[in-house]
C-alpha cells in the first residue's frame, strides 16, 4: 500500500477495526443464508504528508451505483443545505447568469434550493435510484461518476462553474489526485470550490471511530486537505468549522491564480490542529485505545440491560452505525431490531450483524425500554423525534462520543 496523496510507503497503523462487510450493503431476507464478504477496516497514517487513509478494497461502483442513503430523510441536513445555498448566493453574488455544479448531489437535497433561487445548476450523481429522486424534484442531474473526461464534457456543454460544491464526497474517492483535477476542470478561473468533510480533529479528539468505513477512503485535517487541493492548482482561501456529522470542516478553495490571501480562519483552524498534535504523527497514536474503551462501555451497558430483562432496540441504520455494531459484536441478542425513516431499508437487515430494520412506527407499537440511537451526530433532531418515548419511561441512549442519555439526569430518569 502506498499513500494515495504523496505516494509514500511510510504508512503507520493507527486503528484496526477488524474485518467487516461494507456498511451500505443491507441484506434482503432471501440473502440471510448467503455468505457475506468482509474486508479489513484498518486506518493508517502517512508519516510524510499526514493523510489518514484506508486501503481501497472496494470500488465506488460497488457502493454508489445503487445507494441506500437519501440525504433528504434528515430534516436538519436539508436545512443545512438551504442555509449554505443562501449564504453562497449572497457571498458570491450568484444571479441568473451563474452556474452551480454539485458533485455527488444525491437526491437533490441541496440543488433544489439552487433551483428555487432561479440559478442554473447541474447535479452529478452516480447512484441511479437517488439521482432519479433528484430529477423528480426538478433538479437537473447527470447519472455518472466524476472523472476528468466527464468534467471536460460538462465544461464544454454547460460552461465553467462559478461554484462547485463537493459535500461529503472528497473522502469517498480512491483516485484522489484525478478527482481533484476533475474539480478544477469544472471550475471557472474566477470560481470557488466548496468541500465539506468530517474533520479529523473530531475523529481523533472525540474518538469518533464509527465514521470509518470502507467507502471513506481518506480522512482530512485542513492541512492534508490543503495539500491534496494543491496538486490540482487549488488554494484554500477560507475554512469553517461546522457541526454536521459530528464536526465537519467546510473548505473554500480557488484556482491559484485568483485565490488571493486566505482568511484569518484558515490560520486559526491550522493552529487548532497543530495544538491538538495533528501535524505530528504522535497526535494520532491513542485512537485504538479510545475505540476499545468506547466499545467496552457500550457492551457493558447493553449486557447490564439484558441481565435486567430490558427490551433494547436501535434507532437509525446509518453507515456509522454498522461500523459500531460490527466492531462491538452487537447482534439481535443485545439489540432486537432497529428502525429507520428510509423505506429502502425496511424489511432488510444490517450488514454483518443482521439486525432487522423496521419503520420508526414500530417503536411506538412495542414501547421498548431502551432506544440506542446509532446516528448520534443528529442528537438534537432525533431527541425531538423521540420525545414521545417519555410516555412510557423509555431511555434514549447515544453511544458516542461517550455513552449518555438524552435529556436525562445521572440516574437515567427523565429530567
Amino acid at each position: 500500500m502506498r499513500c494515495r496523496l504523496c505516494g509514500s510507503h511510510r504508512l503507520r497503523s493507527i486503528l484496526d477495526l477488524g474485518a467487516t462487510p461494507p456498511c451500505e450493503r443491507f441484506l434482503a431476507v432471501d440473502a440471510l443464508d448467503d455468505p457475506e464478504p468482509t474486508y479489513p477496516l484498518h486506518l493508517r497514517l502517512c508519516e510524510d504528508c499526514l493523510l489518514l487513509q484506508i486501503p481501497a478494497l472496494i470500488t465506488p461502483e460497488d457502493t454508489f451505483t445503487e445507494y441506500a442513503y437519501f440525504s433528504s430523510y434528515s430534516d436538519s441536513w436539508v436545512e443545512h443545505a438551504r442555509q449554505f445555498v443562501e449564504e453562497a448566493r449572497d457571498r458570491y453574488a450568484l444571479g441568473d447568469d451563474a452556474f452551480v455544479v454539485e458533485v455527488a448531489s444525491n437526491d437533490g437535497y441541496l440543488l433544489q434550493h439552487v433551483v428555487g433561487n432561479h440559478i442554473r445548476c447541474l447535479g452529478i450523481e452516480p447512484s441511479v435510484n437517488v439521482g432519479a429522486a433528484a430529477r423528480e424534484k426538478g433538479v437537473p442531474t447527470l447519472t455518472a461518476f466524476l472523472d476528468e473526461g466527464l468534467a471536460e464534457r460538462v465544461r464544454h456543454e454547460h460552461g465553467a462553474a462559478d461554484l462547485v460544491v463537493a459535500n461529503n464526497v472528497y473522502a469517498h474517492i480512491p483516485d484522489l489526485l484525478g478527482f481533484t483535477k476533475s474539480l478544477r476542470t469544472l471550475l471557472a478561473d474566477d470560481g470557488r470550490l466548496s468541500i465539506e468533510v468530517h474533520h479529523a480533529l473530531n475523529l481523533v479528539q472525540l474518538g469518533q471511530f464509527d465514521t470509518i468505513y470502507h467507502e471513506h477512503f481518506q480522512y482530512y485535517t485542513l492541512l492534508s486537505a490543503s495539500r491534496a487541493l494543491a496538486t490540482a492548482g487549488l488554494t484554500v482561501v477560507d475554512a469553517e468549522l461546522i457541526p454536521t456529522h459530528g464536526g465537519s470542516i467546510r473548505v473554500w478553495a480557488a484556482p491559484d491564480e485568483t485565490a488571493g490571501e486566505p482568511s484569518e480562519r484558515v490560520a486559526e483552524v491550522l493552529a487548532a490542529e497543530a495544538a491538538a498534535g495533528l501535524h505530528e504523527v504522535d497526535g494520532y497514536l491513542d485512537m485504538q485505545a479510545g475505540a476499545d474503551r468506547a466499545r467496552q462501555e457500550l457492551l457493558r451497558f447493553l449486557l447490564e440491560k439484558k441481565a435486567e430483562g430490558a427490551r433494547v432496540v436501535g434507532y437509525g441504520a446509518p453507515g456509522k452505525g454498522n461500523t459500531l455494531l460490527n466492531y462491538s459484536g452487537i447482534r439481535t441478542d443485545l439489540m432486537e431490531y432497529t428502525v429507520d425513516r428510509n423505506p429502502y431499508k425496511h424489511g432488510r437487515y444490517t450488514p454483518g450483524t443482521r439486525i432487522p430494520i423496521h419503520p420508526p412506527e414500530r417503536i411506538d407499537e412495542d414501547k421498548p425500554d431502551v432506544i440506542v440511537v446509532l446516528p448520534w451526530n443528529l442528537e438534537t433532531e432525533i431527541s425531538k423525534q423521540l420525545e414521545y418515548v417519555a410516555d412510557w419511561g423509555g431511555q434514549i441512549v447515544y453511544p458516542l462520543p461517550e455513552l449518555h442519555f438524552a435529556n436525562r439526569d445521572t440516574e437515567g430518569d427523565l429530567s
